[in-house]
């Protein structure tokens, strides 16, 4: 395992039994922007880098009981919090990495992905593979819960020019891999870049 892939799980494994009790409020900013995804009664769904499943259910609730929905994380502390949490019954719950997933190409209606780009050990080959698994057409949601200030501020930092989720560097970053940028929100309640699979 990598170095980036030890700091990651080390990061999270150290907050995965408080993470869902630091953030109680976060639940309808994740509805709302699965809902932004459009899924359809049957659609396959991924959440890249799930955590403790928070987007699971609101997921399950758009693709039905017909569709599929799969939760990825890199670190078991965090899965086992998604477990423990019931989230489990709404997808199933994979260990493995964003970078190289054990998915089918094209085999996906959509992706969704919170506060997953900030921890990309390689974010282009990163969003190459998550490019691989959509179908073309298929749609990227990279959301996070507050916007960039909030979350710089939080933090206690400034936003620099070179964060990755400033849309003049996420928009080529995004095309690079064969995704195409629909929609930009970066307001203090919410984060939430949409990109369609080209194809």
């Amino acid at each position: 395992m990598s170095d980036d892939h030890t700091h990651v799980q080390e990061f999270f494994t150290a907050r995965a039994a408080d993470w869902d009790r630091r953030f109680p409020d976060d639940g309808p900013a994740y509805a709302a922007a699965v809902a932004e995804l459009g899924l359809r009664e049957g659609a396959r769904v991924l959440d890249a880098g799930c955590g403790t499943g928070r987007a699971l259910p609101p997921l399950r609730a758009a693709v039905g009981p017909s569709g599929t929905v799969l939760g990825a994380d890199l670190t078991p502390a965090m899965l086992r919090e998604a477990a423990r949490a019931g989230r489990g019954h709404d997808g199933v719950l994979l260990l493995t990495d964003v970078s190289a997933l054990p998915l089918r190409s094209g085999s996906l209606d959509a992706v969704f992905a919170a506060g997953l780009i900030a921890h990309l050990p390689h974010p282009a080959e990163n969003l190459r593979e998550l490019a691989r698994v959509a179908r073309p057409g298929g749609v990227l949601a990279l959301f996070h819960p507050i916007g960039r200030a909030a979350l710089a501020a939080r933090q206690g930092r400034s936003i620099t020019p070179d964060d990755l989720r400033a849309e003049p560097n996420l928009r080529p970053l995004l095309a690079g891999p064969g995704w195409r940028m629909t929609s930009y929100v970066d307001e203090d309640a919410r984060f939430l870049a949409l990109a369609v699979r080209a194809g």
